[in-house]
């Protein structure tokens, strides 16, 4: 069998591994413009364990984005509300005609904290990228700290409403607590932090007021940087060479619960908070959860071509039918409930930038050139909604 480029009827291992790199060599070797080489071989690497092992100048690992929970445990179910409303507060009766007023303090609170500090409240458009419209704005902030803007979006949420029952022996009807979803307002204040860079904090504006809170680890570790005064080299979203690399290392490794807790114990007393601060004695305190996780992992290369040979190698030592645009191997494995989801991996190759995308249960992960020939980040994002933070 062969593909673009592939001789008609050649055997798919025609003298072994020998042939093959010699193939390879030749093929690095000829000038752009198809003819013999006029100069002696240069020593490329021949392996993807190679290149990794001997080419790689700068390396990283850290977390990249975490998108965390941000709720009060008492009162995600419904006992917990009513006991928050009759035992905590004292009702008589808990309805969710009680969490009108609390909706409309904190919906009042907000549109005037955006008043008093003259900071933008702007409603998102459908399909409106959020991350857009805060780079903008962002290019116009002078401030070290603060609130760039506030978001409001009409999103789904899960919420508690009151439904009337009645009893079977005495057709007596009687308020009942139940979870159900709505279409409800949602604030997104999205802020500079003096240690995190760049973050959000979306708030629900309804009862229970969840939040989710989204931060970036490679922002946290370039203010920790700037802070002890070390140089380095940014990309988009990540480093491409830093002075003390292994400072870096250290400081991506540190950013734990204990930093991410400190942020928001920073911020909530900054911002509106829909909850007294009875309430908050009296234990109603939010705590935080992972809701999804990525994590990153970039090798800088000594030269642009050790990354195009990477790409090259991982294609070639996966594939035996040629050169397709898009490639996709699905593991061997038995299916079941636990791991329905697709398990597999593809090779593609877009408009001259490879990309290695893998998939396995809830990891899906990926490598991919990105700002310059000699970046490799791979990044994959942990997701699984069900899984307890540590």
């Amino acid at each position: 069998m062969f593909g673009r480029g592939g001789s008609v009827g050649k055997p798919k291992y025609e003298h072994g591994k020998h042939v093959r790199d010699m193939d390879r060599t030749r093929r690095l070797s000829v000038a752009s413009t198809g003819g013999p080489p006029t100069e002696p071989n240069v020593n490329l690497p021949h392996s993807v364990a190679e290149i990794l092992t001997d080419h790689v100048t700068f390396q990283l690992e850290s977390i990249d984005r975490m998108y965390l929970n941000v709720y009060i445990p008492e009162l995600q179910y419904e006992g917990g509300v009513v006991k928050f409303f009759h035992g905590h507060r004292g009702q008589p009766i808990a309805s969710s005609v009680l969490m009108s007023p609390m909706t409309k303090s904190f919906v009042q609170a907000t549109e005037r904290f955006a008043e008093e500090y003259e900071v933008p409240l702007i409603e998102f458009e459908k399909g409106q990228r959020k991350d857009d419209v805060m780079a903008e704005r962002l290019r116009h902030f002078d401030q070290p700290d603060g609130v760039v803007f506030i978001g409001k979006a009409q999103e789904k949420a899960s919420v508690f409403r009151t439904e009337k029952r009645r009893n079977p022996q005495t057709g007596q009807r009687y308020p009942w607590i139940v979870r159900s979803s709505a279409m409800v307002n949602h604030y997104y204040w999205y802020c500079l932090d003096r240690d995190f860079g760049p973050f959000f904090l979306k708030f629900c504006s309804y009862f229970p007021y969840t939040a989710k809170l989204c931060l970036n680890g490679h922002e946290y570790a370039k203010r920790q940087l700037e802070q002890e005064g070390i140089a380095y080299q940014a990309l988009d979203n990540g480093f491409a060479s830093c002075a003390n690399p292994q400072r870096l290392q250290a400081i991506c490794e540190q950013l734990g619960p204990e930093q991410i807790d400190q942020l928001l114990r920073r911020w909530f007393p900054r911002l509106p908070h829909p909850f007294t601060a009875q309430d908050r004695a009296a234990g109603y305190r939010y705590d935080v959860s992972i809701l999804q996780a990525e994590f990153s992992l970039t090798q800088i290369l000594d030269r642009p071509p050790s990354g195009r040979i990477f790409f090259e190698e991982i294609i070639r030592e996966n594939l035996d039918l040629g050169r397709p645009d898009n490639v996709q191997l699905i593991f061997q494995r038995r299916v079941c409930p636990r791991n329905a989801r697709p398990l597999s991996h593809a090779c593609v190759d877009r408009g001259g930038r490879p990309l290695l995308a893998c998939r396995v249960q809830e990891f899906p992960h990926q490598a991919v050139h990105e700002t310059g020939p000699r970046h490799l980040p791979s990044r994959g994002p942990h997701r699984n909604h069900h899984q307890q933070p540590p």
